[in-house]
């Protein structure tokens, strides 16, 4: 999720050393991170921005950028001098969306949740420790909490990672907790494992997921897992506004609406909400 005041500001991506696994294409490697950089930025990017991004040389950044724009994968805008995605990416994505057809018929249940909190609605999948944005349905209120498609943030710090990774078995959470850690993005993140496991208690009583401020200074979301037909998490659906628009008592009211239209979401798919199992010393995961 991201501030109300602006687009999210990366850090330069830390894919920016060299693969490590032996079946890693270095050029791939290095396209598809020029493309993920690219992607970032809706008004475009410059070469050099590209290239401090990256964290490549300017000529293996320009090199690769050619060779992607004969495949229409990025474009050029002379008159701005800036690199854009291009409608073969495009066409690449659009792909996906269609064989991930969840999001269509989520899409008026979505809508209708915004109309009724006037807030912004997203839609998430869990992607390698993190939490990848698919769909949002933004609030028509003049300050709102905004983040484009694609957008990334860690499961262990936002409400729609947390609604997902709650029903994840107790050694798939271990693991990601150790892979990926517990980042501190703002003073409120969850650091320690205790605390992530005792979240993920309560997420799993409630039916609903909060994150105070825990990925964003200022900024209050409140989400829920979808499942499949084998009662496993399809995807998370999360509202996001500012803090100050989010008092303790609405907080709350707001994650049993969110936690209705995913069971809602949930039956139109013929997908199955899990019982929930309560589990003792979950944090054992990860000194096993």
């Amino acid at each position: 999720m991201k501030k109300a005041s602006g687009p999210l500001r990366r850090k330069p991506l830390r894919e920016a050393r060299e693969p490590q696994s032996k079946g890693a294409v270095q050029a791939v490697d290095r396209a598809l991170r020029i493309l993920e950089v690219i992607a970032e930025a809706e008004a475009g990017m410059s070469l050099s921005e590209i290239t401090e991004r990256s964290g490549l040389s300017a000529s293996t950044v320009h090199r690769i950028l050619t060779t992607m724009e004969e495949r229409r994968f990025v474009m050029f805008d002379a008159a701005e001098s800036a690199w854009r995605i291009g409608r073969q990416a495009h066409s690449v994505g659009a792909s996906f969306a269609r064989r991930n057809n969840f999001i269509g018929a989520a899409l008026p249940f979505l809508r209708a949740l915004r109309d009724k909190t006037r807030e912004t609605i997203n839609l998430g999948i869990a992607e390698a420790g993190e939490v990848v944005i698919l769909h949002q349905v933004e609030s028509r209120e003049i300050v709102r909490a905004i983040t484009r498609p694609g957008g990334r943030i860690p499961m262990t710090s936002s409400g729609l990672g947390k609604a997902i990774m709650a029903h994840y078995a107790t050694p798939d959470i271990g693991h990601i907790v150790k892979t990926f850690g517990l980042r501190r993005l703002t003073p409120k993140s969850i650091v320690r494992a205790d605390d992530l496991f005792a979240a993920l208690h309560r997420i799993r009583q409630d039916g609903y997921a909060l994150d105070d401020e825990e990925a964003n200074p200022g900024l209050r979301c409140v989400a829920s897992a979808v499942f499949n037909s084998d009662g496993e998490p399809l995807c998370a659906i999360s509202l996001s506004a500012p803090a100050a628009r989010i008092s303790d008592e609405r907080f709350h009211r707001l994650g049993h609406i969110v936690a209705q239209v995913a069971v809602a979401i949930t039956q139109s798919l013929g997908g199955i909400v899990p019982e929930h199992k309560d589990r003792e010393s979950d944090a054992a995961a990860l000194s096993g």
